[in-house]
C-alpha cells in the first residue's frame, strides 16, 4: 500500500515556511530528487516539524514515468478568463513546505534544506505562512469549511491503489494579496454574497438565494451530479500593509482543481469569481507530491 507524506494531513502548526526553487542549469532530474530527499527522513516528523516535498510534474515524470500520473502538467501558461482577467504561471522546479508548532524550529529546517539543496537548485520564492484566528482568512471568513474530515481526506487528496501515482497527491500552490481597504470598505452583507456564506457562524447561502459570481459557486466542482472535493491546507502570509492568503490545495488529480480555476476566472461559464475583485493571485504552480514509497526509492542506503 501506497503512504502519501504525511505532513499533508498535519493539522495545528502555527508556523510555515515555503519555498519554491529553480533547477541549476546541468543538474539532472534525478540528481535533484536524490538530493532533496535527503533533507530529512520522509517517514517521520524530525523535532516537530513536518515537511512536504513536491516536484514540477515533468520533472517528476523523468525519474518515475510509470509513477506519474498521465494527464499531468505544470501550470506553464497564463490561465486567461473572462472581462480580460487571467491568472498567472510562475511554475517553479521544488516546492517545500515545512511546518511547526514554533517559528523557530521551522526556520532551521528551512535553512539546512536550503543549504542541501543548494548544488542542483536555487530559491526561487519564499513565503512564511501562520495561522490566523485558528481557522479563518484574512477577509474574516472561516476558510476551509467544505475540507473533507480527516478520515476521508486521503481519499480526496490522494491517488488511488492501482493508479499511476498512487498514495501521491497533486498540488495547486498560489499567492494571494488582498486588497484589504477595498473589501473592508464593503457592508458584511455584501461581504457575505461574495463569498456566498455568512460572516459570523459560516453558514452557506440556500441555492436559490446564491449569488452565481459568489466564491462558493464558482470553486464548487460537480462531475455527473456530485462534488469533486480537495483538501486545502490554506495559511496567512504577509505583514500589516500587505497580507494575503496562501492556497495549498491537494487533490487526487489534476482536472478539479484545473476546472475550479477556470471556473473562477470566468473561463468556465463566463462568470468571474466575485472575491477575485479583492484578491489577486500573484503566483500559479501545480506539483506532484510522491508518496513515502515513491522517494524512498531515490533515498540512499543510509536513509532507506
Amino acid at each position: 500500500m501506497s503512504t502519501p507524506q504525511t505532513g499533508i494531513f498535519a493539522l495545528g502548526d502555527a508556523a510555515h515556511i515555503y519555498l519554491e526553487f529553480t533547477v541549476t542549469p546541468g543538474t539532472t532530474p534525478e540528481a535533484l530528487v536524490r538530493k532533496v530527499v535527503s533533507i530529512h527522513e520522509p517517514r517521520t516528523t524530525v523535532g516537530g516539524v513536518n515537511a512536504v516535498i513536491g516536484f514540477r510534474p515533468e520533472i517528476w515524470r523523468a525519474v518515475a514515468a510509470d509513477d506519474t500520473p498521465a494527464e499531468l502538467s505544470g501550470f506553464n501558461a497564463p490561465l486567461a478568463g473572462a472581462e480580460g482577467y487571467s491568472m498567472p504561471a510562475t511554475q517553479a522546479d521544488l516546492w517545500l513546505w515545512i511546518a511547526g508548532a514554533s517559528y523557530d524550529v521551522v526556520f532551521d529546517l528551512a535553512r539546512e534544506a536550503i543549504a542541501t539543496v543548494a548544488p542542483c537548485a536555487t530559491v526561487t520564492r519564499e513565503l512564511d505562512g501562520w495561522s490566523y484566528r485558528h481557522s479563518r482568512d484574512l477577509t474574516g471568513f472561516e476558510d476551509g469549511t467544505e475540507n473533507p474530515a480527516l478520515m476521508i481526506a486521503p481519499e480526496v487528496a490522494t491517488i488511488p491503489e492501482g493508479a499511476p501515482g498512487a498514495g501521491g497527491t497533486v498540488l495547486l500552490f498560489q499567492q494571494w494579496v488582498h486588497q484589504t481597504s477595498a473589501w473592508e470598505a464593503l457592508p458584511v452583507e455584501q461581504q457575505e454574497r461574495v463569498i456566498g456564506r455568512t460572516k459570523a457562524d459560516s453558514t452557506e447561502f440556500p441555492e436559490d438565494v446564491m449569488p452565481e459570481d459568489s466564491h462558493v459557486s464558482r470553486t464548487t466542482v460537480d462531475e455527473n451530479g456530485e462534488e469533486r472535493k480537495i483538501f486545502r491546507r490554506n495559511t496567512a502570509y504577509g505583514n500589516v500593509t500587505e497580507h494575503g492568503t496562501v492556497f495549498v490545495g491537494f487533490s487526487a488529480d489534476q482536472q478539479r482543481l484545473d476546472r475550479m480555476l477556470r471556473r473562477m476566472a470566468g473561463a468556465e461559464g463566463g462568470v468571474r469569481d466575485a472575491l477575485t475583485r479583492y484578491t489577486t493571485a500573484l503566483t500559479g504552480a501545480y506539483y506532484f507530491v510522491p508518496s513515502l514509497q515513491a522517494l524512498r526509492r531515490f533515498a540512499v542506503e543510509d536513509d532507506a
